[in-house]
C-alpha cells in the first residue's frame, strides 16, 4: 500500500524537475542567443552596423571569467543599438591571424567596418559606459595596412589556417599512429623538402615559359664572331706595332747613309778645288791681322815719356 501511495508522489517530483530543467534550458539558449557566434564563414557581418565582438578560447580563465559580463552586455545591446558577438580562436584560427590576437580575452569595438581594439577594465559599468557615450571615438583605429579586411592580412589568415591543419596532423601521427615527436618532426621536415623542390621546380618552369631561352646555336655563332672580330683587332694592332719598330730600327741607318753620301760629296769638291780653299784662308788671316779687337791680333803697349 504504501508503495502504491508513493507512486504519484513520485511522478509529481519527476514532472516538477523535467519542467524545472525544460525552463532552465529554455532560458539559457534565449541568453545565448543574444551574442551572434562569428566564424571564418560569417565574420564579415562585423563589417556593417556597430560590434562590440570578444577572442575567446573555451580552455582560456580569463575569458570563463568574463562570460556572465558579455552576456549582460548582450542584455543591454537593444539599449545601445550594438550587436555583441564572440569567437572562438580555437575553431576559427583564420580569425586571430587576421586581427593579431595575440592575448586572450581580446575585444575590438568595429563601426561600419572601423576597427579599435578595446583596452579598458572588463567591467560591466566600462563597457556599457564605452558603447553608450562614444568613448570609442579617442581610441585611434587600426590602421589600414593592418586592418583585417587588407589583402596581406588576409593571407596571414591563411597561414594561421594552415598551421592549424599541421598541428591537428601532428597530434593524430601522435595519438592515433603512436609515432614518436621525432618521427614526426622527421616526417614534416622530408615533405618540407620535397614540397620546396616541387614549387622550385614550379617556378623554374614558369620563369622559362615566360622568359624562353635563346637558342644555343646562335649564342655560339655570336660568340665565334666576336671572338674572330677580337683576333682581326689584335692582328691589326700587333702589325701597326710591328711597323713602326721597323720603322725606328731604319730611320738610324738612312741618316748614316745620308751623312756618308754628304761627306763624300764634300771630299770631292775639295779635291776638284784646292785654290779656292787656300784663298779662302789666306782671306781670313787677313781679316784677323786687320781686325784689332780679334784675340788673334797682339796689342802693342804705350812708351814711356822720357
Amino acid at each position: 500500500m504504501s508503495l502504491v501511495r508513493m507512486d504519484p508522489v513520485l511522478c509529481i517530483v519527476y514532472v516538477a524537475l523535467l519542467s524545472a530543467y525544460a525552463s532552465a534550458s529554455t532560458q539559457q539558449p534565449a541568453k545565448d542567443s543574444l551574442v551572434v557566434q562569428l566564424n571564418e564563414d560569417n565574420w564579415d557581418l562585423m563589417l556593417t552596423g556597430e560590434w562590440m565582438v570578444e577572442f575567446y578560447a573555451p580552455w582560456c580563465p580569463a575569458c570563463k571569467a568574463l562570460e556572465p559580463i558579455w552576456a549582460y552586455l548582450a542584455l543591454s545591446k537593444e539599449e545601445l543599438n550594438i550587436n555583441v558577438g564572440r569567437i572562438d580562436v580555437t575553431d576559427s584560427p583564420g580569425l586571430s591571424g587576421r586581427f593579431m590576437v595575440t592575448a586572450l580575452p581580446t575585444i575590438y569595438h568595429v563601426n561600419n567596418g572601423v576597427f579599435r581594439q578595446y583596452r579598458s577594465p572588463r567591467e560591466e559599468a566600462s563597457l556599457i559606459d564605452f558603447v553608450s557615450s562614444k568613448r570609442w571615438t579617442k581610441v585611434d583605429p587600426i590602421p589600414g595596412w593592418k586592418s583585417p579586411t587588407s589583402f596581406h592580412m588576409s593571407i596571414l589568415s591563411q597561414f594561421f589556417k594552415l598551421s592549424q591543419i599541421l598541428r591537428s596532423i601532428h597530434n593524430k601521427l601522435l595519438e592515433d599512429i603512436g609515432l614518436p615527436t621525432w618521427g614526426s618532426y622527421l616526417i614534416f621536415a622530408v615533405g618540407t623538402i620535397i614540397l620546396g623542390a616541387i614549387l622550385g621546380l614550379v617556378i623554374v618552369c614558369l620563369i622559362d615559359f615566360i622568359y624562353p631561352p635563346k637558342p644555343t646555336h646562335l649564342h655560339e655563332k655570336k660568340k665565334q664572331e666576336k671572338n674572330s672580330e677580337e683576333d682581326e683587332i689584335a692582328e691589326n694592332v700587333g702589325d701597326d706595332l710591328v711597323d713602326e719598330e721597323e720603322s725606328e730600327v731604319e730611320d738610324p741607318e738612312a741618316e748614316e747613309a745620308e751623312a756618308k753620301e754628304s761627306e763624300a760629296k764634300q771630299q770631292q769638291a775639295e779635291a776638284k778645288q784646292p785654290g779656292v780653299k787656300e784663298s779662302e784662308a789666306s782671306e781670313k788671316d787677313k781679316d784677323t791681322k786687320a781686325d784689332p779687337n780679334s784675340p788673334s791680333v797682339r796689342k802693342r803697349k804705350p812708351r814711356k815719356a822720357d
